[in-house]
């Protein structure tokens, strides 16, 4: 996933995105802005495709971008449960969803923009076939289709002739310097006609040397052949021999073989297959998808703190700590049936363990045995390549083996031989000093007798002249190779030219030819062009009539139903309401009373009589409670003054109860006491009068008074 998140961010920072970002800033992108770099990279590829993500729906967003993604043949990994997770995953910019497509398309930009420059002309448009049964679709239809072959053989003309390697600068560079060479050989040519005219029987020497040119061409042709023949014969023998030793081997072990030997590996294998297809591949195909759902599922979540491993790691010990006391529990019940039964477990556990292990040690015996089939193979093709033999087996070694042991003793022989001629030549290389000794001394006792005769240096001198003639004769046969050279390179030269000029000339018509065709193709292709630009302009008109048609027919169709739906509820309503009053209408007709009174007309004039009647007596109530008002309130005023009257007196009483002096005061304050309290006893027997005679009325809240509680009320 990091290599796969590298390579996205160092495409998408270099030419043409320029998005300067790093891993960390790429990987803390928002949802959005994941969808606008994706829409950015399609834009790359499709020019169409430049759309701010934010002016346009998600839904129009994801629509257009699997549509892009089809168009390029894009496989999203899994299955068709996988694909919906896919488009939900697009439409909210999942990072496990947009990271491969990132990955994929940055891949393979060149190639997915010209598989989007094709789609726009060679996606076909489905025309319904109710429409193609007018003669004016069908005929267009039919025209857009021949100019969308069209269209292909073009583009695969031009495909070839860009990569079949001639670009017209480069053959435009070729000619120009084969003119220059070829005019430089025609001035070689003409120098070399010029001194050949001089000779006797020119014309009859080069005719001559040109049929010798043409037969040692021939000869170089012929010998060619041989060459491929031989060539051909060796590789045939040694695939004889390839073939024979196979054959050898195969008969080999037929003849080893026995059918119940056979059947048994046969067996043997097929056991093996079945467990490892039954048994041990779901075990680990299992394990390898919990583990790979694990892994999703750690990397779907955020990124974990210090603080969170550590509440991890105490979860973990604490569920440890629970499995140790089960354990425990469990070993202190020690039921003997469960004992048997873990003993039988135990051994089969053991049991499945020994025969995974061998499995396993089975299949890497049998990956050692491939791999050693494959080295063996190599070696024996490498050994073919540097001898061009087969590897020996059996008997075939033994007598490799015996013919290594001659060759041994004849090596012995040769070897020995060799010795013999070193020691020799040890000898004659003595003799070769000894004999220049000799002629050492014998120069010098000559130049001493030159020397006593006055003729000093002629043995030199005649040594000098011997060498000035051998020199002479080289430089002699120096001069005829010069001109024998001088002439085959004339020779060499006119071949080349003939051969520059045969090599030239289909070259260069073609090339002209292939000029003509493409000044033609490109006039046609611009036609086809225009051609196709009309037609599909025409073909977009009239379908977007053809859909504001259909929108208005359906618009109209749903207002239909609508108003279908809207009268049949309301004449069910009415059908109800009809039911209602013919009931009603029997019950009130009816000449049984106990009908009638079910009837809703009675019921509801009923009601009507006692709402009436309940609303007389409010009225009343409301105009008692008006006219009582007013002397109601000034009956609460006294009342409420009353009680703070004589709430005063309490606390006077209470006061005067707590002061521990006796005397004048005392007596005095008996007296006013006793005189407050006269008072107000003349007060209370007013409205005692008032309440007996009817004329007033005590309210709600004195009730609870009473007067017994007064103070003084015992005097």
């Amino acid at each position: 996933m990091s290599d796969q998140i590298k390579f996205i961010v160092d495409n998408l920072n270099k030419e043409p995105f320029r998005k300067n970002y790093n891993l960390i800033t790429f990987d803390s992108l928002e949802p959005m802005q994941l969808l606008q770099v994706l829409s950015d990279v399609l834009a790359e590829i499709d020019p169409k495709q430049v759309v701010d993500i934010r002016e346009e729906m998600p839904e129009q967003t994801a629509k257009r971008m699997l549509s892009l993604l089809g168009i390029l043949k894009y496989r999203p990994p899994g299955n068709a449960t996988d694909m919906s997770n896919f488009r939900q995953g697009l439409v909210i910019g999942s990072k496990p969803v947009i990271y491969p497509v990132l990955h994929w398309l940055l891949q393979r930009t060149n190639e997915l923009k010209k598989r989007a420059y094709l789609a726009r002309f060679l996606i076909k448009l489905e025309v319904p076939s109710e429409f193609l049964q007018d003669e004016t679709v069908a005929d267009t239809n039919k025209q857009y289709e021949d100019l969308m072959e069209a269209f292909k053989t073009l583009h695969k003309e031009c495909e070839q002739l860009k990569t079949s390697g001639f670009s017209t600068a480069e053959i435009r560079r070729d000619i120009s310097a084969m003119e220059e060479e070829k005019d430089q050989l025609i001035k070689r040519v003409e120098r070399l006609k010029k001194r050949v005219e001089t000779v006797q029987n020119h014309q009859r020497m080069l005719k001559i040397a040109r049929q010798l040119r043409v037969e040692k061409e021939r000869e170089e042709f012929l010998a060619q052949q041989k060459q491929e023949q031989k060539n051909q014969l060796f590789h045939a023998v040694q695939r004889l021999q390839r073939i024979q030793n196979q054959l050898k081997s195969m008969r080999h072990a037929a003849a080893d073989a026995k059918p119940e030997s056979l059947m048994k590996r046969l067996e043997e294998e097929i056991k093996f297959n079945s467990y490892m297809v039954t048994e041990k591949f779901p075990k680990e195909l299992e394990n390898k998808k919990k583990e790979l759902h694990f892994l999703q599922k750690v990397v779907s979540e955020p990124a974990m703190g210090h603080s969170d491993l550590l509440e991890l790691e105490s979860k973990i010990n604490e569920i440890n700590t629970q499995i140790s006391q089960l354990i425990e529990k469990k070993m202190m019940r020690n039921e003997p049936i469960e004992g048997k039964l873990s003993l039988y477990r135990q051994q089969a556990s053991i049991i499945s363990r020994k025969k995974e292990a061998k499995a396993e040690e089975l299949q890497e015996a049998k990956e050692k045995l491939a791999n050693l089939e494959r080295e063996v193979s190599v070696k024996t093709n490498q050994t073919r390549e540097f001898d061009g033999t087969e590897v020996l087996k059996g008997d075939e070694f033994k007598r490799y083996v015996s013919k290594l042991r001659s060759k041994s003793t004849v090596f012995k022989k040769k070897h020995q031989i060799i010795a013999e001629f070193k020691a020799e030549f040890g000898l004659l290389q003595r003799t070769e000093e000894l004999l220049k000794q000799r002629h050492e001394n014998i120069q010098h006792q000559l130049q001493t007798i030159e020397e006593k005769k006055g003729i000093s240096g002629y043995s030199y001198t005649q040594e000098e002249l011997e060498r000035v003639s051998a020199l002479k004769s080289e430089v002699d046969e120096v001069k005829g190779r010069t001109l024998d050279d001088m002439s085959e390179m004339v020779k060499r030269l006119n071949s080349l030219v003939s051969e520059k000029k045969s090599a030239l000339a289909p070259v260069i018509k073609e090339l002209r030819q292939l000029r003509q065709k493409c000044q033609e193709l490109t006039q046609e292709c611009d036609e086809k062009k225009s051609q196709y630009d009309s037609c599909a302009a025409g073909l977009e008109s009239n379908r977007s009539k053809l859909e504001q048609e259909v929108r208005g027919l359906r618009e109209e169709c749903l207002q239909d139903e609508s108003r279908y739906h809207y009268t049949n509820c309301m004449i069910k309503n009415l059908e109800v309401q009809l039911c209602r009053a013919t009931d009603e209408m029997k019950t009130y007709v009816s000449s049984d009373q106990q009908e009638k009174r079910k009837a809703i007309r009675e019921q509801y004039t009923k009601n009507i009589a006692e709402q009436e009647n309940l609303g007389k007596k409010l009225r009343e109530k409301q105009k008692a409670v008006r006219e009582s008002h007013g002397p109601n309130m000034k009956q609460v005023k006294m009342w409420r003054d009353f009680e703070q009257l004589m709430e005063c007196k309490k606390q006077c009483f209470l006061k005067q109860q707590s002061q521990t002096s006796i005397g004048q005061k005392s007596h005095e304050a008996k007296i006013k006491v006793s005189a407050r309290v006269r008072s107000s006893w003349r007060l209370l027997g007013r409205m005692q009068l008032l309440v007996f005679s009817g004329f007033w009325r005590p309210p709600a809240f004195l009730g609870l008074w009473s007067f017994d509680c007064l103070p003084g009320a015992s005097l």
